[in-house]
């Protein structure tokens, strides 16, 4: 079998090396702890597939949350030219899975265990979760379902879910295009029935608080205040995106032969970015990406109305807004190095630095927050981006990254270690059924944000510790 190394290069930085020929390099991001506790040969070698296919642009990069997945690795970042290829392994099967960060001015002070009680009960009174679960807001999938994929959360203020200063802080404004409906399957639209649901896995809905302010400037730019209640959303496109990624999976494998293309692995199946595939399959994606925008924004409204239940205040009175939302698994045309490319992010967020056209006016001299939540049971960042991030494709991890695959969690974590690990957090199901989700599957998320932060290709905002977290069921 053939051997795979990583080579330190710089600080926090290794080049992967193997006897094997690719377009362009490999380069992932760790720190020394990460370094020294690495067992991810497998993701490697996805890196490197990826590096193989053809019209790959200046290198691959992995994340410091890196760990194996189908096709890129979870913290892959791919990088196309124009006359290279797009793949949906590339992207993931939760198209645009990603966060949305809400702040407040509840103190935490002010609140105790059975008002967090109330609120979880309040929001999965609201908000379905788990695999497969319908949503309660059916009347939208019968009647707007083309409108809300097309054309993203601005279709659902029109209908009077949110304001239209929501959009402000949405990455791309919350839709991106090209978004066409015809070019999804029947079976896809059939799966569509899931907005405003969490889903499970890895997906959670979490009432935090701001428990340490690392940089107070930009804190205070993002609206977040030592002490206060947060809410965080983590959840993509369901049903509707993984059926997606699953149909062009198998048509760009039919159609790479076509167009000359010799695939690694099935799960980089590709085709030429203009190829008819090609674009079929960014339309088809541009949907998968507005509808999971329209879910979080969806769920954000239910948690509002669950706060105004328990707390008797309107959202006004109790400061909520949001603070941004960022996708993690989404391919987009960007400008690097002086090139318009197509940026495959999987598990890896953008994080535009100050300066940036494409900030949101609001981020304009600051940059924009990047969420980064840790696991089940940890803390949480904020963090912005400096000017160096240029290197990475304006990327950065979107999480803490599986060491344990969930199959070996649920062998090898006890009930009590969970309940140890998740000791004063409220939590809505039986701790043993979660046992896949526990904080020790997980990378440590201190480590994988100081990954970054240690080369000045971030700063660290807050950090925010869980105080309540609602989960699915698998």
């Amino acid at each position: 079998m053939k051997k795979i190394k990583l080579v330190e290069t710089e600080k926090n930085k290794y080049r992967v090396v193997a006897d094997i020929e690719t377009e362009v390099d490999v380069y992932v991001y760790l720190n020394k702890r990460l370094y020294n506790a690495w067992d991810e040969d497998e993701a490697l070698w996805q890196l490197f597939n990826a590096a193989r296919l053809p019209g790959v642009f200046k290198y691959v990069l992995g994340m410091p949350d890196i760990h194996a997945g189908f096709g890129l690795p979870i913290g892959g970042v791919m990088v196309s030219k124009e006359e290279g290829v797009v793949s949906a392994g590339a992207v993931g099967m939760d198209i645009n899975c990603g966060v949305r960060l809400l702040s407040t001015k509840i103190r935490e002070k002010n609140i105790n265990k059975s008002m967090l009680t109330d609120l979880i009960t309040a929001i999965e009174k609201r908000v379905p979760t788990g695999i497969g679960k319908k949503s309660r807001l059916s009347r939208l999938y019968k009647k707007h379902f083309q409108e809300i994929v097309e054309g993203g959360v601005s279709e659902l203020i029109r209908l009077g879910y949110g304001k239209k200063e929501d959009l402000r802080v949405i990455e791309e404004g919350g839709s991106i295009s090209p978004a066409d409906l015809s070019s999804v399957s029947n079976k896809a639209i059939e799966r569509g029935n899931q907005l405003a649901t969490l889903g499970g896995g890895n997906h959670f809905l979490e009432i935090g608080v701001v428990d340490e302010i690392l940089d107070k400037k930009l804190a205070e730019k993002f609206g977040l205040h030592k002490g206060n209640l947060t809410v965080m959303i983590h959840t993509g496109s369901r049903g509707f995106g993984h059926q997606i990624c699953t149909d062009y999976t198998k048509v760009m494998v039919n159609a790479a032969l076509h167009y000359g293309i010799t695939l690694p692995s099935k799960g980089l199946a590709c085709v030429p970015i203009f190829s008819r595939e090609g674009q079929d399959y960014l339309s088809a994606m541009g949907c998968a990406v507005n509808f999971a925008f329209a879910n979080r924004h969806l769920i954000s409204c239910e948690v509002i109305q669950a706060f105004e239940e328990v707390f008797g205040n309107s959202a006004g009175e109790l400061g909520i807004s949001i603070v941004y939302d960022v996708a993690h698994n989404i391919a987009k045309f960007e400008e690097h190095f002086g090139k318009k490319v197509l940026v495959h992010r999987k598990g890896a967020t953008r994080a535009l630095p100050p300066g940036h056209p494409q900030n949101p006016e609001k981020f304009v001299d600051t940059g924009h927050p990047a969420i980064v939540p840790g696991s089940m049971g940890t803390s949480s960042y904020v963090i912005s981006a400096t000017t160096e991030i240029s290197w990475t494709f304006n990327s950065v991890n979107h999480g803490a990254g599986r060491v344990m695959s969930r199959k070996a969690a649920k062998q090898n974590i006890t009930r009590n270690e969970m309940k140890s690990l998740m000791k004063g957090i409220i939590i809505n199901k039986n701790l043993r059924k979660l046992l896949d989700e526990a904080p020790i599957a997980y990378k440590n998320v201190d480590d994988v944000v100081d990954t970054l932060a240690e080369i000045g290709l971030t700063k660290k905002v807050v950090r925010i510790q869980p105080l309540a977290v609602i989960k699915g069921e698998d």
